[in-house]
């Protein structure tokens, strides 16, 4: 808690007069369309106490409905909320009325961990046009979140603004106060010196889990962000020069090394038409580290951008194409800097620049970055979009010179949106790759479409169809899982509501669907029926489950394009489970479990899967977490070379653990632990015949094991908003072995490796102008 914030609570009982003030001034009713007054020249003081005379002209929301579960009736506790235009940002207030028998949760967490405390958010899309958004959140105990929201309801908390808020405990409740600069999102034009806005405000109250939001719309809908209350404002604008060096120094354990390095980024904003981010050396996220991975699969695993330039204002390039996974898209910022196509080392990136604006009702954005040394790619990007009342409208186009390859890729893209009515939301993209490869040029195209509809009563229908062409390639700038692929997917999907007193469950929310899947060869990859439950409990909790089964068919991508390329296989089946149970008194607990059959043996052999995670609270500042994934597959099919298949006996045991410590305001100290052990026995080879019938084989194929490890101390002390002292010690490493040795002795064995062992320090700090 900070300095102001303690300040705050020791003046409860003005809080409290000051929230009554208001209510007695201010109560009116509120559609969903408002218009906000300008903001007194005095502005607003940022301490959590709502002061009348500062609020003085502001928009009262009191009309706030229940959004999870999404049953859209009345608040279960009286929340109102302010919103007022001011020349320094947006400033929004929320008084949450939460008496003594509505236990308040002040857990605290680290920035963007986010936790199940009471909280608010502010959902704001500043051009109102349903294409970017940006959520803030605050909770009791002052932490804080920020994330950007794209394509209606995708959120990605790797960016972070600078912004105020502060937070006031009285008797009565709960308040908050923010403040959003203008300069912290690139916006449109105002026309008549008026801006539109799209706005959300929810309160969630901890102990339950309950949601209560303006308007009555839920990020789990379809349409969310285009759902948001629109809110006509003075216009403002704010321009901004800032400058972030940065400088680290590692110390190698192993090698007995040490490096210096340096760099900067750059963000300048003359007005909010016009938007400009640049680095040097950019700093590769070295205080960040991945989860740990095991992928023996055809299909890459994706990885998100924690680095600062790759995530400013990056939501404007994030187009969705390729499935419904949601990490296919035409930009994927990893692959800048990411292994040289040498595989000497990471990519050494010198410079990038991007560019966001306006101009004539037009949105555009420019990136472009470039690495050094002799095996160097240069990446460019370009996006534009244009938006209606019914039709939206984007295009995109990308290019990637690799001259290790002698290769060249260019992708461009078409996106629209069409909106009729509230009911029908329909989005199309049409996708084209050209690929020249010492001379020879390859072309394919792709397209997708996505209609999502209504019918009232809770009841909705979606259908999903994407072609991608046999020679569509976007990876070498964009995440496309596969080509080669067309897809279609009907969903139809039910809320339900209404539980008597004795239920266990507030909401539930049911999807059946069914799909068909084939190559552009027409090969049948597999038709597949489901039927999905998310539930929210009245112990705060939630549950989920799964199940889906798939036909016989083939699988087109296990052999790499060899042999035939491709295998026939039988029937699948996959089952979920898992349940989250939130924290009551030290002790916050989740788990699942999972059953999945799609080896050569068919359901006959599953794999069966389980993970159970405890966190403890020893206060609300400081919690340790344990978890256990333990799998065992008696069927597991792996690409050995060629048109060779084996299936193995595989057992797994991962152990994650970790410590959490918000020390202050300002500090904080994190442990991060994960440990896998992996053993395979091989049971059969196989060789694949030419109609793709896998044939028992003699082939010698070599039992396997490995073993992982991830180990990392992090502090952290924040010098300055988004300027902070890191030191990090981390230690970690991995071994394969050409044998089995058990999965136990494995994970064992992984606490003694050391491939990597370093000791970071960096410093960066932000100069605003």
């Amino acid at each position: 808690m900070t300095d102001d914030m303690r300040a705050a609570s020791a003046n409860r009982a003005g809080c409290v007069a000051a929230s009554r003030f208001l209510r007695m001034r201010l109560q009116s009713s509120l559609a969903v369309s408002l218009t906000l007054a300008a903001a007194s020249a005095s502005g607003i003081e940022v301490d959590g106490r709502i002061d009348p005379e500062e609020w003085a002209g502001a928009q009262h929301v009191t009309d706030f409905r229940m959004t999870q579960p999404l049953s859209r009736g009345p608040a279960v506790q009286p929340t109102e909320a302010w919103i007022l235009a001011t020349e320094e940002g947006l400033a929004v207030a929320w008084h949450n009325t939460q008496p003594a028998s509505v236990p308040r949760t002040r857990q605290r967490a680290q920035r963007d961990a986010g936790a199940p405390v009471d909280r608010v958010n502010l959902n704001v899309d500043f051009d109102g046009d349903g294409r970017t958004g940006y959520n803030f959140m605050v909770t009791l105990s002052g932490s804080i979140s920020d994330e950007v929201i794209a394509n209606e309801n995708r959120f990605n908390s790797d960016w972070d603004g600078n912004w105020q808020q502060a937070v006031a405990e009285d008797d009565e409740g709960w308040s908050v106060e923010m403040l959003i600069p203008w300069n912290i999102a690139p916006m449109s034009a105002a026309k008549d010196g008026k801006r539109t806005l799209g706005i959300g405000l929810d309160r969630v109250i901890g102990g339950t889990n309950e949601r209560m939001g303006w308007p009555a719309v839920s990020f789990t809908e379809p349409r969310f962000l285009s759902a948001l209350g629109k809110v006509e404002i003075a216009a403002y604008s704010q321009s901004l020069l800032a400058l972030t060096p940065y400088a680290v120094a590692v110390y190698d354990n192993v090698r007995g090394e040490t490096d210096f390095d340096a760099g900067g980024d750059v963000f300048w904003k003359p007005n909010g038409q016009f938007q400009l981010t640049g680095t040097l050396n950019p700093d590769f996220g070295q205080v960040e580290s991945d989860d740990i991975v095991v992928n023996f699969g055809a299909i890459e695993t994706f990885f998100s951008d924690k680095r600062p330039f790759f995530t400013e204002n990056q939501a404007f390039f994030d187009v969705p194409f390729g499935s419904l996974n949601q990490s296919n898209r035409l930009l994927y910022t990893r692959r800048v800097g990411a292994t040289t196509d040498d595989r000497s080392g990471s990519g050494d990136v010198l410079a990038a620049l991007k560019v966001n604006g306006s101009f004539s009702g037009i949105n555009y954005g420019v990136f472009a970055a470039t690495e050094g040394d002799d095996v160097g790619r240069d990446f460019y990007a370009a996006r534009a979009t244009r938006e209606s009342d019914v039709h939206d409208f984007g295009v995109m186009a990308t290019y990637v010179n690799r001259p290790f390859f002698d290769r060249t890729a260019s992708v461009a893209g078409f996106d629209h949106r069409y909106t009729p009515n509230p009911q029908l939301n329909v989005r199309t993209s049409v996708v084209g790759s050209s690929v020249d490869v010492a001379g020879t040029r390859v072309r394919d195209i792709g397209a997708q479409l996505q209609a999502d509809y209504d019918m009232g009563n809770d009841w909705r229908h979606q259908i999903y169809a994407v072609h991608l062409g046999d020679q569509l390639q976007l990876n070498d700038f964009g995440f496309l899982e596969r080509n080669n692929y067309n897809y279609v997917r009907y969903q139809l999907a039910h809320r339900l509501t209404a539980f008597d007193a004795a239920s266990p469950y507030r909401s539930q929310d049911w999807r059946y669907a069914a799909s068909t899947r084939y190559n552009d060869q027409g090969l049948k990859i597999a038709y597949a029926a489901s039927v999905s439950r998310a539930a929210e409990l009245v112990d705060g909790g939630n549950a989920f489950f799964d199940v889906a089964v798939f036909t016989s068919g083939h699988d087109d991508l296990i052999l790499r394009g060899n042999g035939p390329g491709f295998v026939r296989v039988p029937e699948k089946l996959y089952a979920f489970y898992e349940r989250f149970r939130p924290r009551k008194g030290a002790w916050q607990l989740y788990g699942n479990l999972r059953v999945a059959a799609d080896g050569l043996d068919g359901i006959q052999s599953p794999a069966v899967s389980a993970f159970g995670q405890a966190d403890y609270f020893f206060n609300d500042d400081l919690s340790a977490f344990a978890g256990m994934f333990a799998r065992y597959n008696p069927d597991w099919l792996l690409w050995r070379g060629g048109n060779l298949l084996g299936t193995f006996r595989d057992r797994t045991l991962q152990l994650d653990a970790g410590l959490n410590w918000i020390i202050s305001s300002k500090q904080e100290l994190r442990i991060k632990l994960q440990a896998l052990g992996l053993d395979a026995v091989n049971e059969r080879a196989w060789r694949v015949a030419a109609d793709g019938t896998p044939v028992p084989s003699s082939d010698d194929i070599d039992d396997f094991s490995l073993r992982n490890l991830g180990f990392q101390i992090r502090y952290r002390y924040e010098l300055a908003p988004l300027s902070n002292l890191y030191v990090v010690y981390g230690r970690g490493g991995n071994a394969f072995d050409e044998f089995a040795s058990g999965a136990e002795q494995q994970l064992v064995d992984a606490f003694s490796l050391r491939d990597d062992e370093q000791l970071l320090v960096k410093l960066s700090y932000r100069f605003e102008i």
